[in-house]
């Protein structure tokens, strides 16, 4: 038989239960599904619009990146990340996918690693098998010449080396950058 207060108790934790289920509800689904992106216009001393700072890092293959190489030919997308982030880990499967469907188009993703150790990011990349090239920037200048004070931090370049989008955080939807990146890609 049940008593009172054992009762009272079971309707208690029923309605906190209740509760949690609707508060997650409403932040995991309803909040995050009507999200836009992080899109500053301003980041630091670097805006939309300005030239790109330009830079050469090792990639995990010893390989030199250099921004510049790339001017006039294709869009550039920088990831700014680290394997302890979890935004930027959430973030990478889809950044994958948009370097295995716009690649063709003329889009390079540039992962940048904040200040790892080489080794613990290629042991990341190979177990996730990610494809896109991934590069080092051991002691951070890099981020500190793209003001990143977050992470994960995306910049998005054109062919011509201006900075056209800057973006802080993860963004569940990923359909305006794409949108951008086809259009960027399909400019002379």
């Amino acid at each position: 038989m049940m008593t009172p207060t054992r009762m009272r108790w079971i309707i208690v934790i029923a309605l906190v239960a209740a509760a949690t289920v609707a508060i997650h509800y409403e932040v995991k689904v309803r909040l995050h599904a009507g999200m836009t992106t992080g899109s500053v216009r301003t980041l630091g001393r670097l805006s939309v619009g300005d030239d790109a700072p330009d830079f050469s890092l090792a990639d995990l293959r010893d390989q030199q990146v250099t921004l510049a190489s790339m001017r006039g030919r294709k869009v550039v997308l920088l990831d700014f990340w680290a394997t302890w982030c979890g935004p930027c880990r959430m973030a990478m499967p889809g950044l994958q996918a948009i370097h295995d469907d716009l690649a063709a188009e003329g889009v390079e993703l540039v992962s940048v690693n904040q200040a790892e150790p080489a080794d613990r990011v290629r042991a990341f990349v190979d177990r996730k098998q990610y494809t896109f090239r991934t590069v080092l920037d051991g002691d951070g200048a890099v981020g500190d010449r793209y003001s990143v004070r977050a992470l994960p931090t995306v910049v998005v370049i054109d062919k011509q080396g201006k900075v056209r989008r800057l973006s802080v955080g993860h963004s569940y939807d990923d359909s305006d950058l794409r949108k951008m990146l086809v259009a960027l890609a399909q400019e002379p």
